[in-house]
């Protein structure tokens, strides 16, 4: 079976119920490098969920601040409310 859509990801993602079956997906799936990048963005959502200020965050992780107002305004889209 391939996926022919980023929904049919999600769908993968979501019935993956196995912390180590989905880490041994992601392992399979993403370089070191996009790990690296996935976690650093999901500490930028944490960090503004926080209160941090952007400029702060981005000097912390030594992204740009394009990077953390990209995050902010997914925010204020209203996504990540699940993330704290």
């Amino acid at each position: 079976m391939s996926l022919s859509s980023f929904k049919q990801l999600v769908d993968l993602f979501a019935s993956i119920s196995s912390p180590k079956d989905m880490e041994n997906l992601l392992n399979g799936i993403l370089t070191p490098k996009e790990k690296e990048e996935l976690v650093q963005r999901l500490n930028i959502i944490k960090m503004l969920k926080a209160g941090l200020p952007q400029h702060e965050i981005a000097e912390k992780l030594g992204v740009g601040v394009a990077t953390v107002t990209r995050g902010s305004k997914e925010i204020q889209k209203g996504n990540f409310k699940s993330i704290s």
